[in-house]
């Protein structure tokens, strides 16, 4: 088969809090207090290939593999997310370069992802930066909120935090009709996770399409996905996009309807 020129990546911005940077196969260390550890244990649909690419922290693009956040939220340890199955999936169905641009932060309120924050700018730079060499930035995929869930303030301004997020990043990035995947929580810091989950499922916004992370599994933290969970998640992201945002897999689902 022709080999895809590299510089043809579909390119996705995977940002958020800990649940998008992995956290699948990180266990407790029992014989030292409070340190973690990754299993080592990649699934067969997070394998690297040869067609997937991750958008390392010093700015150049190298063959992804996991754990894709692991120079990006470097002061946790870091496991499986939804990255690489999402992307493995992609590639799959429409036969195509993926690059990742991973961007999430555990344990991070919306807040510090408001324009002129750290985490807000490091992610449009390095989103800019990523099609320098080629490529087209075709989504964002966005996991986040677990931080908002302890002050009542917080989960009732999450709404109107997140749709503002969605104006900036289109707007800075020159896409305004970028499309957005994002995960509505199962799991949260304090007792307003229902809160902001329906602030999340009631973002209706052009090409914004919410995810439920309902019914997957929580490891025993009872806040961070399991490593097969998150697989089983990025396949939920992969199919809303291609059934979305992908032309051709669009008429096809259309064709299932019909």
């Amino acid at each position: 088969m022709e080999e895809i020129p590299k510089t043809s990546k579909q390119i996705f911005i995977l940002s958020g809090q800990s649940n998008m940077a992995g956290r699948g196969g990180v266990c407790k260390d029992h014989h030292h207090h409070n340190h973690q550890y990754w299993d080592k244990i990649v699934p067969p649909e997070c394998q690297p290939h040869q067609d997937i690419f991750r958008f390392s922290a010093k700015l150049h693009w190298e063959q992804a593999h996991e754990p894709l956040h692991a120079d990006i939220d470097s002061k946790k340890v870091c496991g499986v997310g939804p990255g690489m199955s999402f992307a493995n999936m992609v590639r799959q169905k429409m036969r195509v370069v993926v690059g990742l641009v991973p961007c999430a932060v555990g344990g991070t309120a919306i807040t510090r992802w408001g324009r002129g924050e750290v985490l807000y700018e490091n992610m449009v730079k390095r989103a800019k930066e990523s099609v320098e060499d080629g490529g087209e930035i075709k989504g964002l995929l966005w996991y986040q909120g677990e931080s908002d869930t302890s002050d009542i303030h917080d989960a009732e301004v999450y709404q109107g935090n997140m749709e503002k997020l969605i104006e900036n990043v289109r707007e800075d990035l020159g896409l305004p009709s970028l499309p957005i995947v994002m995960v509505a929580i199962i799991s949260g810091d304090g007792k307003y996770v229902d809160k902001v989950r329906e602030a999340q499922l009631r973002i209706n916004l052009p090409n914004v399409v919410c995810v439920d992370a309902m019914g997957l599994d929580l490891k025993d933290d009872h806040l961070h996905l399991t490593t097969e969970a998150q697989v089983k998640l990025g396949h939920m992201l992969a199919e809303v996009y291609l059934k979305n945002f992908a032309p051709s897999w669009k008429r096809f689902f259309s064709c299932l309807l019909c």
